[in-house]
């Protein structure tokens, strides 16, 4: 690695990107008032000041190439047909099908511990959190007002099922950035993490049904569905894990789903069509975004920012376990600081590229702790739109919930163990 100890000078538009969240959410008080497109176009524009010395067709340069490298271009890619095949399986009545599907299967008796495996199942199928606690968060709801379990614990429960799959899932925002940015597979990195979230979510299932131990309604419901409309998540889900290249499962998947729609009428061939576009739109935010991210990014690396980061990261580092939990203490600081997980990925993820390949990490490895530590505090953080989102639905106060996160906080913990013991069942390429 070089020995120049680059210049932190160059790190100020991700400061400035920082600060807009935090300084916004202070001031108002609502953490989600800076929409991300206006605090990156900002970003962007503090970048390309800077380095007044070189002429702004040079900087401009510069970051229209960093924005579209390959690596960000396919990642763009990536989040559209997610967003296609999200909406299409949406549209012809696989969420809620999903959805009542696990609802079905909560015995009485374990009603938390049902939802917590209901949500796991309904986010690694759907790839989304926030669309897993707008589904899940007024069966919560309504579970604990007609027992005695806080209201708190069930939106906690509702919030750890979201983020099991978001980390897992193979159209979560969340995991294409991790491997994209780490250059490994899907299906590597799902096997990996797994690993992982599985005790995670097994000890989260014990605590749940220890402190709901004699909690019970006598029927939640009459919960209909057809198990054809769930086929779609399933087909995508095993397809990602046999190793199909991720491009042919999304759009496989959003076919597949749309023939279904089509032939059972929930589609017409327009509405269908429709549906694709609306899912792309979707998601054209996040993949503008993390375009933008890629020039601001570059940008800063030519200024000597990046080199800088790492100088100050790894003069501290003296073992390949040390340069792992600088990889999740960094990503973690972003979280916590943008309380987006997905950016947080993006943002910290070329670092972590640098710092993995520097130390030998194998990239499955890198990809998991960035997924694994952004995923954790996402769903501590009061701020966060998956607390806002569920407290907002119940009319608590989002701190309420913090002390009942417990996935988030386990696969925090596991993800610590993983680093200090080694991966379980993980071998180095």
């Amino acid at each position: 690695m070089s020995n120049k100890k680059g210049n932190i000078t160059a790190l100020a538009p991700l400061f400035i990107f920082v600060l807009l969240f935090i300084g916004t959410g202070i001031i108002s008080g609502d953490f989600s008032n800076m929409p991300l497109n206006v605090a990156v176009i900002i970003a962007s524009a503090i970048a390309l000041a800077m380095n007044r010395k070189e002429k702004l067709a040079d900087k401009i340069d510069i970051f229209t190439k960093g924005a579209g490298h390959p690596n960000i271009m396919l990642m763009a890619v990536i989040f559209v047909l997610a967003g296609a095949f999200s909406q299409t399986a949406k549209g012809m009545g696989a969420v809620d099908a999903t959805v009542n599907l696990g609802l079905s299967l909560i015995p009485s008796n374990l009603l938390m511990v049902g939802l917590f495996i209901v949500g796991c199942f309904i986010s690694i199928s759907m790839g989304t959190s926030m669309g897993t606690v707008a589904a899940l968060a007024p069966i919560g709801i309504g579970i604990a007002e007609q027992t005695g379990i806080p209201l708190a614990l069930a939106m906690g429960t509702v919030i750890g099922g979201a983020i099991f799959g978001d980390n897992l899932s193979m159209i979560s925002d969340t995991t294409i950035a991790a491997v994209r940015t780490q250059k490994t597979k899907m299906s590597d990195k799902f096997k990996a993490n797994f690993w992982i979230v599985l005790p995670g979510a097994l000890v989260t299932a014990i605590i749940l049904w220890i402190v709901t131990s004699g909690e019970q309604i006598d029927a939640l419901g009459d919960y209909s569905y057809q198990f054809v409309k769930i086929l779609p998540y399933l087909t995508v889900l095993i397809a990602a894990i046999l190793g199909v290249n991720v491009l042919i499962v999304l759009t496989g998947g959003t076919i597949f789903a749309g023939l279904i729609g089509l032939f059972d009428g929930s589609y017409t061939l327009a509405s269908f069509i429709q549906a694709v576009s609306q899912g792309i739109i979707n998601m054209e935010d996040i993949a503008i975004v993390a375009i933008l991210i890629g020039g601001i990014i570059a940008v800063i690396q030519h200024n000597g920012g990046i080199q800088w980061l790492l100088h100050a990261v790894t003069s501290k580092i003296k073992t390949k376990k040390g340069a792992e939990f600088a990889i999740a203490g960094l990503v973690s600081t972003t979280d916590i600081a943008t309380a987006n997980n997905t950016i947080s990925i993006i943002i910290t993820g070329p670092l972590a590229k640098n710092i993995a390949d520097e130390y030998q990490i194998d990239a499955r490895k890198s990809a998991s702790i960035l997924d694994i530590f952004a995923g954790g505090w996402q769903g501590i953080v009061p701020y966060g739109g998956q607390m806002l989102a569920a407290s907002g639905l119940a009319a608590i106060s989002p701190v309420s919930i913090i002390p009942y996160s417990f996935y988030p906080i386990a696969l925090l913990i596991f993800g610590i163990i993983a680093i200090l013991i080694g991966f379980p069942r993980f071998k180095q390429k």
